[in-house]
């Protein structure tokens, strides 16, 4: 079997900045076992997959052609399969977009979050993901600041992953977390506090996916996106993510569904034989 890989960072406009992908376009589904294993052997943060939609299928048995999805999409950590994956979603686009031939300005997506609708829009390529706005989490506060080397926490939340606000940028960037501990509370870990350039910066954590730290998460920002929406009373911000590589993400709160934009930066294009 011969695969073709793209590499594609993420979420920045230049090389070796924002978060890298591999990106792995299928005519048909393969062994999820195969799967992860490529995920594992590219051993980035996330490698997806997506295979093409019959339309025509799927129109006949009762769906809308306006809704019907592309593509199916899939994503995997070194060490699993999760739900939703904003970086990877982004490169895959670049990739469909600039390398697939696909013309329309629209690509919609199915993945176990839903439908996933991903525009072009200029130079920036722009997600529609949902929006899960984190509630109040108090369990096990003084097992955070010690897993995470930090002693400012202003408040948890918690929807798909934990998000702790910290009391300022500079707590954010200085953060040095124990991995060994982090794993061991069990949690994928967004900290964010407000931005001194930008509206709100982040760092995500998540060993328990076999990521200690992701360079920039699209997904965290389904959380983040709510959370400091409804706190600064604003519908459009822009985000940094503090990561070593750093990523910069065009925000928007749009009812239950949340908007973020960003560039793309081919890096490599390669074949697999398995």
């Amino acid at each position: 079997m011969n695969l073709t890989l793209y590499q594609v960072d993420a979420f920045t406009n230049k090389l070796f900045g924002g978060n890298p992908a591999a990106v792995i376009p299928l005519e048909e589904w393969i062994d999820d076992e195969l799967m992860q294993k490529l995920a594992l052997e590219n051993n980035l943060s996330e490698t997806v997959f997506f295979v093409p939609c019959k339309k025509a299928s799927e129109v006949s048995s009762g769906g809308d052609l306006e809704e019907a999805p592309d593509f199916e999409i899939r994503w995997f950590t070194p060490a699993v399969e999760i739900n939703l994956c904003g970086h990877a979603t982004l490169a895959s686009a670049y990739v469909i977009f600039n390398y697939l031939h696909f013309t329309r300005p629209v690509i919609k997506f199915s993945s176990h979050s839903g439908l996933l609708k991903v525009t072009k829009n200029n130079s920036l390529i722009e997600l529609d993901f949902p929006s899960w706005m984190p509630e109040e989490f108090n369990d096990g506060t003084g097992e955070f600041e010690k897993a995470l080397g930090v002693s400012d926490i202003i408040s948890v939340y918690k929807n798909r992953d934990l998000l702790i606000e910290l009391k300022d940028e500079a707590a954010v960037k200085n953060c040095t977390p124990d991995f060994t501990l982090v794993k061991k509370l069990g949690y994928k870990i967004i900290i964010t506090a407000a931005g001194e350039k930008v509206d709100f910066v982040s760092r995500f954590f998540a060993p328990t996916a076999g990521i200690d730290e992701d360079p920039v998460t699209g997904s965290a920002h389904s959380q983040l996106i709510p959370f400091w929406s409804n706190k600064l009373n604003k519908k459009s911000m822009t985000a940094l993510q503090l990561s070593e590589r750093c990523g910069t993400i065009y925000c928007e709160q749009k009812g239950d569904r949340v908007l973020m934009a960003g560039n793309c930066v081919f890096f490599m294009k390669g074949h697999i034989t398995v």
